[in-house]
């Protein structure tokens, strides 16, 4: 099998064992050489199979499926330009609008609650690239066959639109799917949670079951993860509130009463058997006030974490090596609910060096030179999108992808740093969402310098053993003027020692070094913008912040602590937990730049 081009890429063990490793990788092989053979028949079909649809009707593309006449007749469009036609699906019209193929259900884009309509063949699609996900991993850490993945995985009650269609998380549609619930028999591909608990809509139940599945396997489990680093966390502040009765059950054999489903009851029950030698352990293990290392304490045969901690989840990372003694942390997939991308084929990298190399038949993929300095485009001026394989090594893009479910030339708001090359295919890490998420006057911040001027400040924690475990922000314009308020949730792992008020209002001083030369010429020469407050709350907060946004129809699995917050009753609960506030001392640095 010709699968050099991946193996030379610093695999430690070897060519593949296993037939089935072999073939997968050598479609992987074969989509990437050909990436740009690959996308022209990939909108081919695309534009073939939708051609009667009244979106690429509207825009008479008259059957065409040459890639000219698309880039010159389809324009480039957002969420907000679709949402008629998505709204019209939504209500029950069920002509051809988007997509030739009927739409089976709705997935929901985390945080703003989008409806993104799915056909029945995307499951396909998606299954395609989970099933290449273990081939690559199988090439970095041996034996992964000879025991169990404990993932916390959950479902979100569904809701339908006013037309009927199934409105729910692209990870609820695909645990629901038989493409998941049937699913043959793989010993690479094998959890400790059972389906029942998965699919378990009670976010409780589901969560006890799959931990307590989780420690009666304990010496079985080999990776360790959910589908974003804060879940895996959640999960690890579920089990120190719940190991007392998590140890009873184990102890007595007998399942808590607060586990009612009564499907969920019963395959607990199967597993579940008296073994006090297991109670105590768990019992010694987690009443100590010391939880350092915990994951490989309780399972020492954890081999890596599977989670995401790339973008806005990086921040996670200090905590889950806190919690798991610096086990590697592998990002497998890049994905969103509109698509599936493509894989990461150096898993076991550091989550610094993330690269994913996109996969180009799962959709057509168009990218935008990503030039924040630009003037914003208008429907006289429409960019120059570059083609996959075209894209230029260094750049930023942002991500325009055209899709078998009917998405033309739809902009996901994902930037994207090409970092390198698969074959013909391009290697991407993902830098951030783009967006703005505060501004005062006519500063304008974004994730990553928000990120940015968190890690800065993080620095000055560190000779007290402490660590910014979650934060959120809002852009406080109650005041005269208005002022950056940063929400922070620290972890002091010594209590003795920890960060005094001096240090935590020079956290706040390092926030604004952090930021542009515009929010500091506004601090500092406008006064347009006060100083900046880091308001610390109490351990738990985000927890229950996240508790109530799941009240209020997140999904659990796609759920991310939101970095930027307007709500009220949200401000209200963090206003409410806060306990001790820190101002910035001084202004930051500042110079009139020279104008050309």
């Amino acid at each position: 099998m010709a699968v050099d081009s991946i193996l030379s890429s610093s695999s430690p063990l070897g060519p593949p064992v296993h037939e089935k490793d072999a073939k997968a990788l050598q479609f992987i092989e074969e989509m990437t050489r050909n990436a740009d053979a690959v996308q022209e028949r990939v909108l081919a079909e695309i534009l073939s199979r939708n051609a009667e649809t009244e979106y690429l009707q509207r825009f008479k593309l008259d059957g065409a499926t040459d890639r000219d006449t698309f880039k010159s007749r389809i324009p480039i469009v957002t969420y907000e330009d679709l949402q008629p036609e998505i709204q019209r699906i939504a209500n029950g019209d069920r002509s051809p609008i988007l997509s030739a193929h009927p739409v089976s259900d709705s997935g929901t884009s985390a945080g703003e609650r989008k409806l993104m309509p799915t056909i029945h063949e995307e499951l396909d699609r998606r299954q395609q690239l989970y099933s290449l996900l273990m081939p690559v991993m199988n090439l970095y850490v041996p034996d992964l066959d000879k025991g169990k993945g404990l993932y916390f995985l959950f479902v979100k009650a569904e809701s339908k639109t006013p037309g009927g269609l199934l409105a729910r998380p692209v990870l609820t549609s695909y645990y629901k799917s038989e493409h998941f619930k049937t699913r043959p028999y793989d010993a690479f591909n094998v959890y400790t949670s059972p389906n029942e608990a998965i699919l378990c809509a009670d976010s409780f139940q589901s969560m006890y079951t799959q931990m307590l599945c989780g420690l009666i396997m304990r010496e079985e489990v080999q990776r360790v993860g959910a589908v974003f680093a804060s879940g895996l966390l959640r999960a690890i502040r579920f089990l120190q509130l719940n190991w007392k009765n998590l140890a009873n059950d184990i102890s007595t054999g007998i399942l808590n009463p607060k586990v009612t489903d009564p499907s969920v009851r019963e395959c607990a029950t199967k597993i579940l058997t008296p073994n006090p030698e297991l109670a105590e352990f768990i019992t010694k293990e987690c009443s100590e006030e010391n939880w350092e290392g915990i994951i490989t304490r309780i399972w020492p045969n954890t081999k890596y974490l599977d989670v995401i901690v790339t973008g806005a989840m990086a921040q996670y990372i200090p905590t889950l090596d806190y919690y798991s003694r610096g086990l590697p942390m592998a990002c497998t997939m890049y994905a969103s609910s509109e698509c599936y991308f493509g894989l990461n084929l150096r898993p076991m990298c550091k989550p610094s060096e993330v690269s994913y190399t996109i996969m180009p038949n799962m959709a057509y993929f168009e990218f935008m030179p990503h030039d924040p300095t630009a003037p914003p485009l208008s429907r006289d001026s429409p960019p120059r999108l570059v083609d996959l394989a075209d894209v230029e090594l260094g750049r930023e893009y942002e991500l325009v992808i055209t899709t078998y479910a009917g998405l033309c030339r739809y902009r996901v708001g994902d930037i994207l740093l090409v970092t390198g090359f698969h074959n013909s295919a391009p290697q991407f890490s993902f830098v951030r969402r783009k967006n703005v998420l505060l501004s005062i006057d006519s500063d304008k911040t974004d994730e990553a310098e928000l990120q940015k001027g968190v890690d800065n400040a993080s620095v000055l924690l560190k000779e007290f053993n402490t660590s910014v475990i979650e934060y959120t922000s809002y852009a406080d314009t109650a005041t005269i003027p208005g002022h950056y308020v940063i929400f922070w949730e620290l972890l002091v792992k010594d209590p003795s020692n920890s960060p005094t008020d001096e240090v935590l209002n020079r956290c706040c001083l390092a926030m604004e070094e952090s930021m542009n030369s515009v929010y500091r010429q506004g601090r500092v020469a406008d006064n347009s913008i006060g100083p900046l407050e880091i308001r610390v709350v109490r351990n738990g907060t985000f927890e229950e912040l996240m508790d109530y946004a799941i009240s209020r129809g997140a999904s659990i699995n796609q759920y991310k602590a939101p970095r930027c917050v307007s709500f009220s009753p949200i401000l209200e609960l963090l206003d409410a937990r806060v306990v001790s506030k820190h101002l910035s001392p001084a202004a930051p640095h500042w110079t009139p730049e020279r104008r050309r």
